[in-house]
Order: C-alpha cells, then sequence, then structure tokens
C-alpha cells in the first residue's frame, strides 16, 4: 500500500506517535510518504520518507498581538491544507492519513479533501481527543466545524470505543479501536546519581516529575500546594509553556515560593532534547499525570512513562488514561481537581509500592497492533456502518 501521512506537527506528543505509527506501518511493507514541516526533527530513527513542505504553525519570531497571532496561525492551517490536497492529486495517492483529527476552519478547507473523497481517496484520522469540547467562535460555526471536519473522512481511529459526535450523519465513516503504543525514547546517558547531582537533589529524596506542555489543565498547582505537606519530596517541572491562554511559569514559580516549596522544584523550561527527556525520567520516581475531569484523552506522557517504566499519580475525567492506568496498575488514581486527593495518593505511594503490570501493558499497547489494526480498516472494502 502506498500511505501518505500527513504531519503538520513539528514537535510534542502527536508528533511523537506519527513517528512511531508511520515506523509501525513501514514494518508491515506499507509505503509510507510523511508530510511534515521543515521544523520536523530528523535522523531519531525513521525508516519513512519525508516530505517537509508543510508550515510549522509556531512562526519564527514571536507575535504579542492575540489577533495577529489568530490570523498567522488560521493561514497556515489553510496554506496547509490546500498543500495536502495539491500534494495528493500530483503523487496520485489513494490512501491518506491525518496524524489527528481537526475542526478548526474546517468549513473552509474541507471541501478540497471532500472533493478528492468523492474520486476514490480513502482518508483517515487519528482522533486523539474525541470530545472536541473548545469553542471557538459561535456555537453553530463550532458544531459546522466538526461535522466539516469529518465529512470526508472513512477511517476514524480512536484509543477508546466511543461513538463520536459528527453532528451530522456520517454513514460512511466507520470507527476503530486502536491502542496508544509506548514512545521509545533514547536511554540515558547520565546515571540516576550523576543526574540527581545535577539538578541537586538529594540521593534518597523522593523525586516526581511534571513532563510535557504546561497547561492549567495539569493542576500543576495543586500539585505543587500538595507537596507542601511533605518535608521529602521534590519536583521536577520539565516542558514547554502552551500558549498565552494558560497560566505562565512563572505563576507556578511564584505559587511554589508562596507555599514554601521553592527549594524543592527544578524548573526545566523549553524544548527538552529526547536524551534529556531520558536523563529526566531516570532522575525521577513518580510521573505526575493530574488532569482535570475535563481531560478525557490518552496522555501521551504516559506513553514516555511507560518507556522507562516509572509509575504514575493520575487523574482525570472518564477516559482512557483512567482505563489503562487502572487495567495495569501503572499507578494511583486520585479524584480529580482536588488537593486533599492528592495528598492522599501521595501518602499512599510513599506507604505502599506499587507493581505495575509493564509487560502486559507493553504487549496489548503496542505499535505493531496500531499499525495492524490501520492497515486491516483502509483494506476493507465495506461502505457503510451497520
Amino acid at each position: 500500500m502506498k500511505l501518505l501521512y500527513y504531519s503538520p506537527s513539528s514537535y510534542g506528543g502527536i508528533a511523537d506517535y506519527a513517528h512511531e505509527q508511520a515506523n509501525a506501518l513501514i514494518d508491515l511493507g506499507v509505503d509510507v510518504t510523511f508530510l511534515c514541516t521543515n521544523k520536523y526533527p530528523l535522523s531519531r530513527g525513521e525508516t519513512y520518507k519525508t516530505v517537509p513542505i508543510l508550515q510549522d504553525i509556531n512562526p519564527s519570531q514571536p507575535l504579542n498581538n492575540k489577533v495577529l497571532k489568530k490570523i498567522y496561525s488560521s493561514s497556515i492551517l489553510l496554506s496547509n491544507f490546500k498543500t495536502l490536497a495539491r500534494f495528493i492529486e500530483e503523487n496520485d495517492f489513494r490512501y491518506v492519513l491525518l496524524g489527528s483529527y481537526i475542526e478548526y476552519l474546517a468549513p473552509l478547507w474541507s471541501k478540497y479533501l471532500r472533493g478528492l473523497a468523492k474520486r476514490g481517496v480513502k482518508f483517515g484520522a487519528i482522533v486523539h481527543d474525541p470530545m472536541r469540547n473548545t469553542v471557538l467562535g459561535p456555537l453553530w460555526w463550532h458544531r459546522w466545524s466538526i461535522a466539516c471536519g469529518y465529512s470526508f473522512l472513512r477511517e476514524a481511529f480512536v484509543h477508546e470505543a466511543i461513538e463520536l459526535d459528527t453532528i451530522k450523519p456520517m454513514p460512511k465513516l466507520r470507527t476503530t479501536v486502536i491502542p496508544f503504543g509506548a514512545y521509545y525514547f533514547p536511554k540515558p546517558n547520565s546515571s540516576r546519581e550523576e543526574m540527581r547531582d545535577r539538578l541537586k537533589l538529594p540521593l534518597d529524596a523522593k523525586v516526581l516529575l511534571s513532563f510535557g506542555h504546561i497547561r492549567d489543565n495539569k493542576n500543576l498547582d495543586l500539585v505543587i500546594q500538595a507537596i507542601a505537606n511533605f518535608s521529602d519530596i521534590y519536583l521536577i517541572v520539565a516542558g514547554q509553556e502552551n500558549s498565552s491562554s494558560q497560566k505562565p511559569v512563572v505563576f507556578y514559580q511564584d505559587l511554589a515560593q508562596k507555599v514554601g516549596v521553592a527549594e524543592r522544584c527544578r524548573w526545566k523550561i523549553g524544548l527538552i532534547p529526547q536524551q534529556e527527556v531520558a536523563n529526566l525520567f531516570i532522575a525521577s520516581d513518580l510521573t505526575v499525570l493530574c488532569y482535570s475531569n475535563n481531560f478525557k484523552s490518552a496522555s501521551s506522557v504516559l506513553s514516555v512513562a511507560a518507556n522507562y517504566q516509572k509509575p504514575c499519580l493520575a487523574s482525570a475525567g472518564s477516559g482512557l488514561l483512567q482505563s489503562v492506568v487502572k487495567k495495569y496498575q501503572l499507578g494511583i488514581w486520585v479524584y480529580p481537581d482536588c488537593i486533599d486527593s492528592i495528598i492522599i495518593g501521595l501518602k499512599r505511594w510513599l506507604e505502599y509500592p506499587i507493581s505495575p503490570n509493564w509487560k502486559q501493558y507493553l504487549i496489548e499497547n503496542s505499535w505493531s497492533k496500531n499499525a495492524s489494526l490501520i492497515l486491516e480498516a483502509f483494506k476493507e472494502k465495506r461502505e457503510t456502518v451497520k
């Protein structure tokens, strides 16, 4: 099969997911062409052919004006979908996989892909976040956008069984549940002792790691307040600030100072190189995944933690994260958005050992199985869902 993989994300969990998935599809004999930006990181073991002709949605120079930011990101989004449609036509692709489902401005760009679908191109998308609750503009526009985002798809790939809210009936759209594999980051090049010495962490301290984009729904403020109740728990915060709409890092640093834990917090802000990710995980004991109740998706950070077999302290709404943490006993599950629950969870962690079933988790959530299910779905000839 000749497949075009559309991946406009240069960095982050979705980009890492696309990398692993494309490699797994190659292993099954699929001829994968990977459409990406010129900022997409290479030389990390990719076996697929990259075509870096997409534009990165992040401007080379920071834009301080919110209106200009929206205009810029909107223009890049539309331009990339036009590039996708043109590339499909010029290279006669019949199978196209979008690295993530998106509805933003879909009434403006979906017509290009709908036309190709009518001519026999089979489109699929990874629906990382099935609950499309972020409303941009009027509600009628939001709902129309969701419908347009699904209108040209034949295959929707999700990580947990769900009835997608497509707004309008989509009789030709089929939903397939696929596993979320572990991200294979490199091995650490520093020992636990060396890394703790670099970070000025006591060798016998209990260390939490909050990794990934710094967003409000990760409840980092509650975690900081919770560790004020313990004298020997340290916290590493490593990742990028997400956007101007989220609390900045300085908010959390000021909070740490206010509640008296600033000396026990370490901050690694910015894009973390993969080798450094490995070193941070080896230096820590517990991954913090205390998402809010409105988070009901899979967690890319859990997939990184699984690679290093680090248990987690986790919370979220009902969804995949809750399912896998409980099924494979990957850590301690706490009630979302509650400081007291986080405190109780940390006490339990200190008092009782965690025995995650990593072996079974990695067997049942492999990239090979993920890619096999995608390949099977694309090859099936049925046209409607019963």
